[in-house]
């Protein structure tokens, strides 16, 4: 029996052609069946917005005023410090137990007088350090409930511990450490962002 050739070299051709659109389709339902098992891997959108950064503008931020937002499920404080409130800091270092915030969580960039980037913004976690209470502003000085030597800052209502107006607390309170300042970096001068630090940290 006579093989034709060029026939079974046609036949050949379209075996190996019929061979690797099977592979390839092969190829795309694994990709496909895949695809939703590595998406259910990831992080929910609940879960970045928790532990993402987080851009804010100062823009809105009037000297004196502090603002509010969310961070990872935490009150974060931004407080624009005017001079009046940066000649009060250094006053009443001998009344605070940290004062050169050597126990406290900063970057290193705010392990510095004001426990700042930039001496007129301050930036933290309101979050007391003793039990976890959300402190409240009290930016006044001398007020009379807290004492005559309330240089102003911040108090936790719950068990009554101080805090400077750079978060570092006063002695014989409840809590132990200053205010946590997050890592953070200014992308310009009217924007910053939280939760990530100019070398990288998150």
């Amino acid at each position: 029996m006579m093989i034709d050739s060029a026939a079974f070299r046609q036949s050949a051709r379209q075996r190996r052609l019929l061979l690797l659109a099977t592979r390839a389709m092969g190829g795309v339902g694994l990709v496909g069946t895949m695809l939703p098992f590595v998406a259910s891997m990831a992080p929910s959108n609940g879960a970045k917005s928790r532990g993402a950064p987080v851009e804010v503008s100062l823009d809105a931020v009037e000297p004196g005023a502090l603002a509010t937002i969310a961070w990872r499920g935490k009150p974060l404080w931004i407080l624009h410090r005017t001079s009046d409130m940066l000649d009060r800091l250094g006053k009443h270092d001998s009344l605070l137990s940290d004062s050169l915030s050597k126990e406290s969580q900063q970057p290193l960039d705010a392990r510095n007088a004001t426990r700042s980037l930039r001496p007129n913004f301050f930036v933290a976690v309101g979050i007391c350090t003793h039990l976890g209470c959300v402190s409240t502003y009290r930016p006044e000085a001398g007020a009379a409930d807290l004492g005559d030597r309330w240089p102003g800052g911040f108090f936790c209502p719950c068990h009554g511990s101080k805090f400077d107006l750079a978060g570092r607390v006063f002695k014989n309170v409840p809590a132990p450490l200053n205010l946590e300042v997050p890592p953070y970096e200014y992308l310009s001068k009217s924007r910053l962002v939280v939760g990530k630090d100019r070398y990288g940290a998150e």
